[in-house]
Formats: C-alpha cells, structure tokens, sequence
C-alpha cells in the first residue's frame, strides 16, 4: 500500500508528506526520490526502523517519528542536517546516539516524551539553536552539566522522571521561560536558578521541595505550581543558642571581605596577585540581616514570602519558604527581621 502511495505522489514532488495511521511496519526505498520533501509525518505507525535512502531527504525540515516501535533514532536521521524539528516521542528508545548531536546543529524542537532514557547524553550542548526539549514520562535521573550550554532554551519539560537535582550551573539557562518538573525527586532548586530572569512559568509539583532558594524572588514567575511538596511550614519554635565560634580561616576571609570594600585598602591592591584566594572568596555569601559577607560557616534559615504580594503569581494564593543564610547567631536573635530557624525531624 505504502508503494503504490509513494509512487503516486513520486509525479506530484511533494514538499509534505503525511503516512501516519497506516499500520506500516516498514517505509519503502522509493521514498528517497521525494529529495524536495521539508514535512515527513509516518507517526502511529509499527515502523522499528527507517531505509538509508531516507537520508537523501536533504531538505527535510520536520520529522515525525512518533508512537512507533524505534528502540534508537534511526541512523540515517544524522545525515538530515537541516532539520528543525524532530518529533520521537511514544517509542522504546533507551539511548541517543551521540552523533546524532553533531549534525542536527539546526535543531529547535525535540520531542522525546515517553520513551525509556535514563540519562542526557553531554553531547547535547552541541545543540545550540535547541529551544525546546522535551523528555517527559522517561527515567531519566539528571542532567549533565553540560546541559546548561544551550543557552537558546525557551521551554523546557521533564516530568515523569526520576530526577533528584539540577544541575548548579543552571542559571546559564538564561533564555528559559517555562519549567516543568513536576513528578520528580527533586529535593531542592539550585540558587542559581535565580538568573534565569525571563522565567515566567515554574511547575515543580509532586516533588520532595522543603524550601526555595534565596533569588526565588527575582524571577518575573507568572505561574507557580508547588503542591504536593513537603514544603516547610510557617509554625515558629523558639530557640536559645550561644554564639558559635569561628574557624581561623572562616575569620581572616570575614575580615579580608570588609576591608576589600574599601577601595584605598592596601588588601585591596595585594589580592590582585592571588588568584586562589580571589577564587575562593567569590564563593562568598552575604547575610540576610547585617548584610555582611561569609565563607564556609552560616545559618540556614527560612522566610515565608507572599505567591501575591512577593512573587506575583496569578496562579495560586498564600505563601511560600524561601532559603535565606544569615553569618551568626548573633544576626538570628537580633530583632526586626522575620527569618526562622529550620529545623529538621
């Protein structure tokens, strides 16, 4: 059926070509004339493989392989190096061939929902034009920190899986506007994830949440979604604790930070030749309340912020516990500020 299909439209050189719902379990040969062909659409099919002749198909700009029986994209999708979109999802795929990301350079949209990953391969930062991605409903259990190159990403949905973090560098994501994480393990958001200034709709429902991070606030979120989350609850519980004492080390970075403040300081001028030192003194945080900065040694605290008044999102009402890091205790029993303790069972 499939033959006498192609060689009617052969005649016809069309630019779109749609074999969905045909119950095919292969693709003829012939279907490598069609060399004018920019849509290919064979989803729902039986199709376990593709021919090579399919990578004749230069100018194929779409191609749509889902709800199939692929257990790995078919090779000859690597030579379609101007594809822009690329459709796999609903297969038995277990792994990407790495390859395949050094081609499909014009890559903008994948879709790779419901299928059996269980990791990203690195390579995927080849894919530098990628604005979307989709790997919802796999097994995939992280990303690999090479993930946050594709700075060009707008959307990305990953829910289903068995991810238990993200990566710390994923505030190079700076283009991402939607995240969908929901149904997964994660057990905290990366601070980093405060850089990602054009977010606008988050959804980390059904996770293991307990806090936010500190910059949760300075994303422009427009949606919210964190039930199902153990977050922490606002119910304070007093608590008495003498003043820590500090390491030496913790001390001399405390001291050196205050006085590279001063743009006279002589401490200032002599750090120039300690890269190390420079290094390990941008890993600094600042207090919540003095506003002054630490190393190594600080309290981890809690601040329940308003989804309306601090966050502005439509979507949901009440308040939200945001991480915040104070240098002492002196800081925590000062008065005038609205931090909590965490305490964990």
């Amino acid at each position: 059926m499939a033959d006498t299909l192609l060689l009617r439209v052969l005649k016809s050189k069309p630019s779109h070509l749609k074999l969905n719902n045909q119950k095919l379990q292969k693709i003829p040969k012939v279907i490598g004339k069609l060399e004018g062909l920019t849509l290919l659409d064979i989803k729902n099919n039986k199709l376990k493989d593709l021919p090579y002749e399919v990578s004749h198909l230069y100018e194929l700009t779409s191609l749509n392989l889902g709800n199939n029986e692929f257990e790995e994209i078919p090779e000859c999708v690597i030579s379609l190096t101007n594809l822009i979109k690329l459709h796999a999802f609903g297969n038995k795929i277990s792994k990407i061939n790495p390859v395949l990301f050094d081609s499909l350079e014009n890559l903008t949209f994948l879709n790779l929902n419901g299928n059996r990953l269980t990791e990203i391969p690195p390579e995927i930062c080849r894919l530098g034009n990628l604005k979307f991605l989709s790997i919802d409903n796999n097994k995939i259990d992280g990303f690999p920190v090479e993930f946050c190159a594709l700075t060009q990403l707008t959307e990305l949905h990953a829910a289903g899986n068995d991810i238990s973090s993200l990566p710390l560098e994923f505030g190079f994501l700076t283009n991402l506007e939607r995240l969908h994480l929901q149904k997964n393990k994660i057990r905290e958001l990366p601070e980093s994830i405060g850089k990602c200034y054009k977010l606008r709709v988050l959804d980390i429902a059904a996770n293991k949440l307990r806090i936010f991070p500190t910059e949760i606030g300075a994303i422009p979120l427009k949606e919210l979604y964190c039930e199902e989350n153990p977050l922490l609850q606002h119910i304070p519980v007093h608590s008495v604790q003498e003043e820590e004492v500090l390491a030496l080390k913790e001390i001399t970075a405390r001291f050196i930070m205050k006085e590279l403040k001063d743009r006279w300081s002589y401490l200032r001028k002599c750090i120039r030749h300690y890269p190390d030192i420079r290094d390990m003194l941008s890993q600094a945080s600042k207090c919540a309340v003095c506003g002054e900065s630490f190393l190594n040694t600080w309290l981890e605290c809690v601040r329940f912020i308003s989804t309306k008044q601090n966050l502005k999102v439509s979507n949901m009402s009440g308040s939200v516990p945001v991480r915040a890091l104070l240098c002492s205790y002196r800081c925590f029993n000062s008065a005038g500020h609205d931090y909590y303790g965490v305490a964990f069972p």
